[in-house]
């Protein structure tokens, strides 16, 4: 589902993200499962990931990154109008994730929620806000990728255990001027025939969890990995070349290519197919893992911050995750 002309001009005000004390190695994994540091990164190419601490709830996370952006778009709590954020690791059913992140920021003017798309929601987040901007229902947003997968993964079960880590990012989105920086295209899309690819299967009203079923792990992360890698190359590369023809873009006009940080094969093979070289092609996976919805928006804040591109670079940041769901959008910074 691609987006239409804008009203108004949207564009990228702030970055933020945080990331939890702990790091779990692959060496620290060697005496949990059966698995080595070299099994892991010749497969994946994570290296570490983070682990939130106990008592520390993806609502703090999303509010540590939260306040980073912010501060750096310089807006006050009391600014702010719109909080999306998107997880699939809530702090509770419900309320929404949203609801305690605009508690702790004390935003008591927004109007707060969560969005469920997997490891493409933070880009879901943002072709949402951009719309709600463009059209002038909002002067602002706070979008928030945010997750403690930790909670969700079977840490018997070396296919996904030695995967994901927790970690949040943020962006803050305010009206731009012609000319300036904006987000010039954003493209989501879903195929639900494909949901047994990759699930948490119990935990919701399908299936409770409940003392007869409580010892079978069925709360935690479930993944068909070959066949969701297929899946994710194919719909990344065709998602990101629609944001990059619609913004009258080419390869060599692209400063900076932020993927979903999940497998540095997927990575390498989505640099090949949009014919960007591999060091404009920002990875940071080896010391993350996967972070879902927060591994774009991590991302695209240690780039910003570390000058991996500059005012008017173009930079395109593409994901794909559980759904299945797939997302991209282009930038002028």
């Amino acid at each position: 589902m691609s987006d239409t002309a804008s009203e108004l001009p949207v564009t990228i005000a702030g970055t933020g993200s945080y990331l939890p004390e702990k790091i779990l190695t692959n060496a620290d994994l060697e005496l949990m499962v059966e698995t080595s540091d070299d099994w892991i990164t010749s497969r994946t190419g994570i290296k570490e990931r983070r682990i939130a601490a106990e008592g520390e709830h993806t609502s703090h996370l999303a509010t540590n990154a939260a306040r980073k952006a912010m501060e750096q778009a310089g807006l006050d709590p009391a600014e702010l109008n719109l909080i999306i954020v998107a997880t699939i690791t809530p702090d509770t059913l419900t309320p929404a994730t949203a609801c305690y992140v605009q508690q702790n920021l004390g935003a008591l003017n927004a109007v707060a929620f969560d969005i469920s798309a997997a490891c493409s929601g933070f880009l879901f987040a943002m072709k949402i806000a951009k719309r709600l901007i463009s059209t002038g229902a909002f002067e602002n947003a706070l979008i928030v990728g945010a997750e403690k997968l930790s909670s969700f993964v079977n840490w018997e079960d070396r296919s996904t255990a030695v995967l994901f880590g927790d970690g949040a990012g943020a962006a803050i989105l305010t009206r731009g001027e012609e000319g300036g920086g904006e987000i010039l295209a954003t493209e989501i899309g879903t195929d639900g025939s494909q949901t047994h690819l990759l699930n948490i299967p119990g935990g919701g009203s399908a299936c409770p969890i409940t003392s007869k079923n409580a010892d079978k792990q069925l709360a935690t992360l479930a993944m068909l990995g070959k066949e969701v890698f297929k899946h994710a190359v194919t719909r990344m590369r065709d998602s990101a070349n629609q944001v990059i023809e619609r913004s009258g873009l080419k390869a060599e006009d692209i400063k900076l290519v932020i993927p979903h940080q999940a497998n540095l094969r997927i990575i390498d093979a989505i640099s090949k197919r949009l014919a960007v070289p591999s060091d404009r092609v920002f990875v940071n996976l080896h010391k993350y893992g996967n972070t879902s919805a927060a591994a774009c928006a991590i991302a695209l804040d240690e780039a910003h911050r570390s000058g991996k591109f500059e005012k008017g670079d173009h930079i395109v940041l593409v994901a794909f995750g559980a759904g299945l769901t797939w997302a991209a959008a282009a930038v002028r910074w």
